[in-house]
């Protein structure tokens, strides 16, 4: 019997800089791009910015799997990042199954 395919798995998180803190937000996460890029199982680690809110940003991850999602959490610079980040944001995150991908 064959082994099933990996469903993969979406992290979006909504980070929303607190008063002052947005360079600081926007270098952490930039800092940290390459270290999140470079994770097994990572396929894609993007950050965007609200057009209309500056302050705003959009991190848009893509993993093979949960397992590459919970490797991905035990990381250092996961950590270190969970550490920073209460300081500099407020932070919404939400991992996303596959429904219907065109």
């Amino acid at each position: 019997m064959p082994t099933p395919a990996p469903v993969p798995a979406k992290i979006t998180a909504i980070l929303t800089a607190r008063p002052g803190r947005t360079d600081e937000l926007q270098a952490l996460l930039l800092g940290m791009a390459p270290a999140f890029r470079a994770e097994p199982g990572n396929l894609r680690w993007d950050v965007w910015r609200d057009q209309a809110n500056a302050d705003r940003f959009v991190l848009d991850e893509l993993y093979v799997d949960s397992d590459a999602v919970a490797a991905h959490r035990e990381t250092p610079h996961f950590k270190a990042y969970l550490a920073r980040i209460g300081d500099l944001a407020e932070r919404t995150s939400m991992v996303s199954e596959p429904v219907d991908l065109g």
